[in-house]
C-alpha cells in the first residue's frame, strides 16, 4: 500500500506559529524532506522531534522528486517541509504536488503561515484584490519588461526579495510603476519585525545609508490609472512585453509566439527573433 505525501506549512520566523496538526504530522512520519536541512533540523530539534531528514530543493528536484515517490511507493509516510512558511510558494514544493497529481499519489496540505498574506493584511494596503508575483527576475530588462506588463493592474502587488537586491528592485519599481504607495515587511514574526511604509520615493531614501537585513515582503498599491484609452492592458504592451507576459502565465512557448504574431499582426519570425534575444 502506498504511503502519503504531506505538505507541512511551518513557522516564518516565531516557532509558537506552528499548528498543533503540523507538529502531528511531523511526530509521526517516516522520513522529512526539507529544503535545507541545517535549518529544518533546529525546528525538530526545538520539538525535540528526531526524524531521517533529506534534502529537497530548487538544485536538486529532479533528483530528490522520484526519491520522495519511491519513498511512498514504499508505504513511507513522507512529511515536506521549506525552510519557512508553505511548501510550493515560491517553492519547488509546487513540483512535487505536480508529479503527485500526475502519477495519482496521495497528498495532504497540512496549512500554515505565509509571509506575503501577513505582509498583505499588516500593510494597510487594499486587501480585496491583490497579486502574489514572487521574486521578479534579476536580469535588469526582463524585470522591466515585466513590469510593463503589469503595470495598469489594479490590486496590490505583492514581491518576495533579498535584503541585497531590495534597493534596486525598488529603483526599478520606481521607474516603470511611478512614485506609489509601498509598504516594505521585513523579518515578519521575528524579533526585529518591521513595516516601512510610504511612496516608493521615501522608502528608496530612506534606505540610501541603511543597511538591509532579513527576508523581506515587498508591497506596491495597486494602479490608480485605467490603461490608455481606447487600448486593452495586452494592446498597450510591446510585443516583447506581450510574449513576456504570455510565457510567465504558463503559456508554452511556442504557443506564445503565435498569439503575440496573431495579435500584434507582426510575422511570427519576428516575434521569434525578439524570443531569443532575450531568455524568457
Amino acid at each position: 500500500m502506498r504511503g502519503k505525501l504531506y505538505i507541512c506549512g511551518t513557522p516564518i520566523g516565531n516557532l509558537e506559529d506552528i499548528t498543533y496538526r503540523a507538529l502531528r504530522i511531523l511526530q509521526t512520519c517516516d522520513v522529512v524532506f526539507a529544503e535545507d536541512t541545517r535549518h529544518s533540523l533546529k525546528l525538530l530539534n526545538h520539538f525535540e522531534i528526531k526524524k531521517p531528514l533529506y534534502s529537497y530543493h530548487e538544485h536538486n528536484k529532479q533528483i530528490k522528486g522520484p526519491e520522495i515517490l519511491s519513498k511512498l511507493d514504499a508505504g513511507d509516510m513522507v512529511a515536506l517541509v521549506t525552510d519557512a512558511g508553505m511548501p510550493g510558494i515560491s517553492d519547488p514544493g509546487h513540483d512535487v504536488i505536480k508529479l503527485c497529481i500526475e502519477q495519482g499519489y496521495e497528498f495532504e496540505i497540512i496549512p500554515g503561515v505565509t509571509a506575503f498574506t501577513t505582509a498583505l493584511v499588516g500593510s494597510g494596503l487594499d486587501t480585496s484584490r491583490f497579486i502574489f508575483e514572487g521574486f521578479l527576475d534579476r536580469d535588469k530588462k526582463m524585470r522591466k519588461t515585466y513590469l510593463e506588463s503589469i503595470q495598469y493592474e489594479k490590486g496590490t502587488l505583492i514581491f518576495y526579495e533579498s535584503p541585497h537586491r531590495i534597493k534596486a528592485t525598488l529603483k526599478a519599481i520606481y521607474d516603470v510603476l511611478g512614485n506609489r504607495n509601498s509598504v516594505i515587511a521585513r523579518e515578519l514574526t521575528k524579533k526585529y519585525e518591521e513595516y516601512k511604509r510610504g511612496p516608493l520615493l521615501t522608502l528608496i531614501k530612506s534606505l540610501e545609508e541603511q543597511e538591509v537585513k532579513g527576508e523581506i515582503v515587498l508591497l506596491i498599491e495597486g494602479s490608480l490609472e485605467e490603461a490608455p484609452k481606447g487600448e486593452s492592458v495586452i494592446e498597450s504592451l510591446s510585443v516583447e512585453a506581450l510574449l513576456n507576459h504570455y510565457i510567465e502565465q504558463g503559456i508554452d512557448k511556442k504557443e506564445a509566439i503565435k498569439r503575440v504574431a496573431r495579435e500584434k499582426q507582426v510575422k511570427k519570425s519576428e516575434v521569434y527573433a525578439i524570443s531569443i534575444k532575450e531568455p524568457l
